[in-house]
């Protein structure tokens, strides 16, 4: 791995560890659980709310991703 990896990598670490993020995801899956398809009238709405659910759980599961990247690295 290249010191520019190494760096990039750390730099992450170090923004997973702190409660800044642990309170971002927090918030992030309260939103997630929030979601009802009950209140959807259109498939206007289904694509978008499609759409915000797939963005909510990427950033979720960027931890994990990133972790998985290092560890194959």
């Amino acid at each position: 791995m290249t010191p520019e990896d190494t760096k990039y990598y750390e730099n992450y670490l170090d923004l997973f560890a702190t409660d800044g993020w642990k309170q971002f995801l927090d918030d992030l899956q309260d939103r997630l659980d929030a979601y009802s398809i009950d209140y959807l009238t259109n498939e206007k709405e289904l694509f978008k709310t499609q759409g915000e659910i797939a963005v909510l759980r990427g950033t979720l599961g960027f931890e994990a991703f990133i972790k998985q990247a290092l560890e194959t690295n």
